[in-house]
């Protein structure tokens, strides 16, 4: 099977852009996979500061407790 001579600078241009293509969403899929690994490390960043906060709350509880009953 021959090609046809038209058929070859059209296929040379498919071939870039799909290398181009490919090396956006590798780029795209990196970006999105870094934005979900800074959600994550906030998300556990925000769960550290609630319980923190809940001691210090049972503590002031306890305080208040402690300061009815004397």
């Amino acid at each position: 099977m021959v090609i046809p001579e038209e058929l070859i600078p059209i296929a040379g241009m498919l071939m870039v852009l799909g290398i181009v293509a490919i090396a956006f969403w590798s780029k795209a899929r990196a970006k999105e996979l870094q934005f979900h690994q800074d959600l994550r490390i906030r998300e556990m960043e925000h769960q550290v500061k609630m319980k923190q906060l809940e001691i210090e709350l049972e503590k002031a509880k306890g305080r208040d407790a402690g300061d009815k009953t004397a």
